[in-house]
């Protein structure tokens, strides 16, 4: 069975981040992919504040991973790989230690390091629609 969930507003988002969370469970790697403004970083954003981060969630572009803490401790590491040119630069971050660690691994243009990816890691697609609503869809 697909399992899928919709943001028909901004509303709605905590609640999908709820639900991706769910479809997370023990795991922690996550995968998110979706073209540029499908709201990659917004989710991730609502997936943080339900877990509690209190410090200022953003996309990191530029330096590639930003972390944050959870209300209980636990770390988040939030990648956005879009601006990699090639894989060799994920191994230069040390990629492997934090998808080893049993941090949340929250990651952005998954599919520029697509072979580093494990197995189980929990792949989700975001979409925007013409009316601009968004699907988010386990894949």
């Amino acid at each position: 069975m697909q399992q899928v969930t919709h943001i028909d507003s901004l509303e709605k988002l905590p609640q999908a981040a709820r639900q991706v969370l769910e479809w997370v469970g023990c795991r922690n790697i996550v995968a998110l992919y979706g073209a540029m403004g499908a709201g990659k970083t917004t989710l991730i954003k609502a997936i943080c504040a339900e877990l509690g981060v209190g410090d200022q969630v953003c996309s990191p572009t530029f330096t590639l991973v930003n972390e944050y803490r959870t209300a209980t401790g636990r770390m988040i590491y939030h990648f956005d790989f879009y601006r990699i040119n090639k894989i060799e630069e994920a191994y230069d971050l040390g990629y492997d230690e934090y998808f080893d660690s049993p941090g949340l691994c929250l990651i952005e243009w998954p599919e520029l390091i697509e072979s580093l990816l494990p197995q189980d890691a929990v792949r989700i697609s975001i979409s925007e629609w013409v009316d601009g609503k968004r699907e988010i869809k386990l894949l």
